[in-house]
């Protein structure tokens, strides 16, 4: 594809301007296209980023709770229409008695967030008044929002909700007897063969592991600094987001869905069908699904799908063009990294 060899030169352009720091791979079936990394995997050490860096995914990992899911689901052990107060024992909670796992899947369940982003709030500002390493384990996040008002009553609404995704981590530890990292680990990531990916603690030393910064800037806009993102979240990944994962094994977990590998025929379809509506940009429609998000166009075709990740020092993306067959993965120790250069690539894909 003649545009994607341009691609090098507008990565090089924004690695020069600090406007990325991280990888990017794009494949075809299973031909790659385009790989490259730019900027630095540490700052402090000025060690620069390779393919072969793991990146925190943030809000990513969501797909792989939501594969466990359906993967208990198929086994019988869950339905879409399971009630989760009664199942979890939360009963007194905020937390309203209709949500079932279809809810949380589609985040049409309506419960507060312990971090409102769709309202503007901060995640990070969350452990300004309570320590980050205090909440290791899933159930660690309940105090967070569980006793919080919910925004709507279950599916009356469509508001994006990290903590719909905690719950959902429950079931699966609650089922499988298993911590959430371990059956990602073992259900998901070891048959997807994502030998690189894993749920890293931060007070642990990793190799091959890019670090999160932000820039600090002055009152003209321009860098004077750099700092990490290590009291901006929790110390090692959760349901709801955290996993680190190479770029090519994030890929390797996309086609292992589209092959059958981790799901059987009916879920597998299931994994990759728009369930509600959430808004509308510009001449796409905006769709949610189990995890992933599509967009259609005027039509009601789906023009691609993706799941996409933030937080401070984090920015991700995976994102697919079924026409195509071409999978775009953007892994960035930058929170605003991976927003503008997505849309340039897929105007590469969708315009060619």
């Amino acid at each position: 594809m003649k545009s994607m060899n341009e691609l090098t030169d507008y990565f090089q352009e924004r690695e020069a301007q600090d406007q990325y720091s991280g990888v990017v791979l794009i494949t075809q079936g299973d031909t790659q296209l385009f790989a490259g990394a730019y900027g630095y995997a540490s700052r402090a050490w000025h060690v620069p980023n390779t393919l072969a860096m793991r990146f925190d995914t943030a809000s990513i990992t969501k797909l792989f709770t939501a594969v466990a899911i359906l993967q208990l689901i198929e086994q019988g052990q869950l339905t879409f229409d399971t009630g989760v107060i009664d199942f979890l024992g939360l009963a007194g909670t905020a937390i309203s008695r209709d949500v079932n796992v279809y809810h949380l899947l589609t985040h049409t369940s309506g419960i507060a967030d312990d971090a409102d982003e769709e309202a503007g709030e901060s995640y990070e500002e969350i452990w300004q008044t309570k320590a980050n390493y205090s909440v290791i384990e899933t159930v660690d996040f309940l105090p967070q929002f569980a006793y919080k008002p919910a925004n709507f009553a279950p599916g009356q609404g469509c508001r994006y909700c990290n903590c719909g995704y905690i719950l959902l981590g429950l079931l699966i530890e609650q089922i499988s007897g298993m911590g959430y990292r371990d059956y990602v680990q073992e259900r998901i990531f070891a048959p997807a063969g994502m030998v690189h990916s894993a749920f890293l603690h931060k007070d642990q030393v990793h190799e091959k592991v890019a670090e999160g910064c932000e820039p600090l800037t002055d009152d003209k806009g321009q860098i004077v600094g750099w700092r990490k993102n290590i009291y901006a979240y929790p110390p090692i990944g959760s349901p709801d987001g955290g996993a680190y994962v190479t770029a090519g094994d994030l890929d390797r977990f996309l086609r292992a869905v589209q092959r059958g590998q981790l799901l059987a025929p009916e879920l597998t379809a299931a994994f990759f069908t728009p369930q509600v509506y959430h808004h509308q940009r510009q001449d796409l429609t905006v769709d949610y699904g189990y995890g992933l998000v599509f967009y259609k166009d005027t039509t009601g075709k789906v023009v691609c799908y993706q799941k996409e990740g933030i937080n401070a020092g984090v920015s991700g993306m995976l994102r697919y063009f079924p026409a195509q067959d071409i999978s775009v993965v953007l892994l960035s120790t930058l929170s605003e990294g991976v927003w503008e250069p997505v849309w340039e690539i897929h105007k590469r894909v969708v315009e060619k």
